[in-house]
């Protein structure tokens, strides 16, 4: 009797209806991609929070990302960065969610492990859109050094990372965040 009760209670664990899991989305890409503005909004579609670790690692600092670098420089900014993206990325797997991953956050080792298995989207953009989309594309004082091979160097270098990582590669050049949020939406809710 008593293991008949024990096989019941089992049995009623088990039909136990289980919380649906909250969809989760990783978006990493170059500066200008769009992952901070399609972010949000594809996490209002899908009804889930949004996170953008650069948004937080300047909360934190008290400063935005830009003056972090100058002020502190990089090696204080990535220290933050990965701790808050280890953070984040701990709690989307928790509770589902849309987290933008600051560019170079790709770059870190522990990062990258921390991201396998996990639905990451590359949203890919060419070196004009990128230019353009954070302002290297108008004429100005000439500024030491040469910010737009800079530019290149670093999306070239990044560009293999991203691509090893990313689940799915969307190209943005050409889609306005709305089209963009309802792109990826469709594609994730399909599954």
């Amino acid at each position: 009797m008593r293991q008949e009760s024990h096989e019941t209670q089992q049995a009623q664990e088990t039909q136990q209806p289980q919380e649906p899991q909250r969809p989760l989305v990783i978006l990493i890409g170059p500066p200008g991609s769009g992952k901070s503005a399609v972010g949000p909004l594809l996490a209002d579609r899908l009804g889930v929070e949004f996170r953008d670790t650069d948004a937080e690692v300047g909360a934190a600092a008290g400063k935005p990302v830009s003056d972090i670098f100058i002020e502190n420089g990089e090696e204080t900014f990535r220290e933050l960065e990965r701790a808050t993206a280890a953070s984040a990325l701990d709690a989307l797997r928790q509770h589902g969610g849309v987290l933008a991953l600051g560019s170079g956050a790709v770059l870190d080792a522990g990062i990258q492990h921390l991201l396998d298995g996990l639905p990451v989207v590359y949203l890919s953009a060419e070196f004009g859109t990128v230019a353009r989309r954070i302002g290297l594309d108008r004429p100005r004082i000439v500024v030491p050094g040469n910010p737009r091979g800079r530019l290149r160097a670093m999306l070239d270098e990044r560009d293999t990372i991203y691509q090893r990582l990313a689940a799915v590669t969307v190209p943005t050049d050409d889609l306005d965040p709305d089209e963009l949020a309802a792109e990826l939406a469709a594609r994730i809710t399909k599954k």
